[in-house]
């Protein structure tokens, strides 16, 4: 986990600085070029992995012809779906009607192929826990593809230095682990590994896929009723707030679904882990994202300038869907680990067709306002559903769970009112309010947890390495007796 997170908080920081650079080098209609096509490559790599990477970290001991055979298939998968969307980008480009898109898209999705070289290299490193080369070759990425990016940007290359950034990220990493891995595919294609793995990973596959159609559906509508600076808008809302919201759990959850699978037949254990990520998952990003929603207009336009003021009501109403955006992945990910994929298709069938109905309904009455508030329904409802799975599949009862996170929202809420209200009664700035507000939040929410010692606090303390951790000493010494 120590690895997952220097990977994933220096590749943040790299893309943080990314954004705050490029967005005063770019333009809206910039970001919302790409915005608007990330819908059709999300769901062309959903269809090239078709499940198959999590079918092998799951299945305990897979053969060389098992990776082989789901090497050959992603391979080839990539060369039909490449030419579908080569051949789909004019009518693409005249749905949205933005003729450069049409070049952008051919372009971007020449990613496909090396997603799909480097699916099966980049499961060995995770199904083997070896996050120390994944974290290193991530880190190296981020920074070569930035460098690039802010190159092309200066000299007025546009939305095509935001495309070399994404081939760049997906190219490197791709090259690295093909001569660093040992491992070759063989000339063989065995038709029995395939049925093995299809019939966890096709189930799994639909999951993702229909998952992925239905987080990006507002991508889609937005970019077809309002303009690509809108788009843009949008897209650097939702952008600066998953890199809070799920910075942190996909840390924890790259390292989780291959220990989940390791104890998938031990249904206590696996409550156990759930509700320790759980909580302390929610320790940290609740009162993250309440701070972010308090402190939005000052963070916009000290990172990204005036230019960006109209992200920042989008980049509110976000910041709710990420608190239970934040928890996804954990319940679904035990649930695949102990291979329900089946129930999980059908559940995500059901709560994706009530969340899309949400965001379209929501677009059809009140305009873009309505769609923000069916996303927000459209992620919590989802959470609820997971926390049923749970609940049936693994015995981590949902009302538990709640009772587990309730404290956290409510005292996140609490600081977050106290700390709006002292800003709105001085009133000497928008910056000093910003600090002023952010230091009684802060002050707020570190008194409750070192008061009361809430069982989260404990967790969160327990990942913290023991040099640091002097305020929690005492209540490791307490557990022990």
């Amino acid at each position: 986990m120590i690895w997952t997170a220097l990977q994933k908080y220096s590749t943040m920081f790299i893309q943080f600085i990314s954004g705050i650079i490029l967005a005063r080098l770019l333009t809206p209609y910039d970001y919302g070029c790409i915005g608007m096509l990330m819908i059709f490559m999300v769901l062309a790599e959903t269809f090239i992995d078709g499940g198959f990477g999590s079918a092998l970290i799951q299945k305990k001991r897979p053969t060389q012809e098992d990776y082989s055979t789901i090497f050959f298939w992603n391979l080839g998968m990539a060369v039909f779906l490449y030419v579908i969307l080569y051949f789909s980008a004019p009518a693409i480009a005249r749905f949205y009607k933005i003729p450069l898109l049409c070049d952008v898209l051919r372009v971007q999705g020449l990613i496909l192929f090396i997603y799909a070289f480097n699916i099966v290299q980049r499961n060995q490193l995770q199904k083997k826990l070896n996050f120390k080369v994944l974290s290193i070759v991530t880190i190296s990425t981020s920074l070569i593809a930035l460098s690039v990016s802010i190159f092309m940007a200066y000299h007025g290359y546009g939305v095509w230095s935001l495309v070399a950034q994404h081939i760049l990220t997906a190219a490197i990493p791709a090259l690295v682990f093909w001569f660093y891995i040992k491992w070759r595919p063989i000339l063989t294609f065995s038709w029995k590994s395939f049925h093995e793995l299809f019939g966890f990973g096709f189930y799994m596959f639909l999951t993702h896929l229909i998952n992925s159609f239905g987080q990006q559906i507002q991508g889609l509508l937005i970019g077809r009723f309002y303009t690509s600076s809108t788009m843009g808008y949008y897209s650097k809302a939702q952008g600066t707030e998953r890199l809070a919201s799920l910075s942190i759990s996909n840390v924890m959850t790259q390292v989780t679904y291959p220990l989940f699978s390791e104890v998938q037949d031990d249904k206590l254990a696996l409550s156990n882990m759930i509700k320790r990520i759980t909580m302390t998952l929610a320790y940290v990003t609740f009162p993250l994202m309440f701070l972010l929603l308090l402190e939005a207009k000052p963070l916009f336009v000290l990172l990204y300038s005036e230019r960006w003021l109209q992200s920042v009501p989008y980049f509110q109403v976000l910041c709710v869907a990420g608190l239970a955006g934040c928890l996804q992945s954990v319940n679904l990910q035990s649930i695949a680990a102990i291979g329900k994929s089946k129930a999980m298709f059908y559940w995500t069938l059901l709560k994706r067709i009530a969340g899309i109905s949400f965001v379209v309904l929501g677009l059809l009455f009140w305009g873009m306002e309505g769609l923000l508030v069916g996303v927000v329904l459209n992620y919590w409802f989802s959470y609820f559903v997971n926390i049923g799975l749970v609940s049936k599949h693994i015995g981590y009862h949902w009302f538990r769970q709640l009772m587990d996170i309730v404290p956290i929202m409510l005292i996140s809420l609490f600081a977050a009112l106290i700390s709006y209200s002292v800003g709105r009664l001085l009133q000497f700035g928008l910056y000093l309010d910003g600090i002023i507000s952010f230091f009684f939040f802060i002050i707020i929410y570190l008194g409750w947890s070192i008061l009361f010692k809430p069982e989260s606090y404990t967790y969160f303390l327990t990942i913290i390495p023991a040099k640091f951790r002097f305020a929690g000493r005492n209540i490791k010494r307490n557990q022990r007796l």
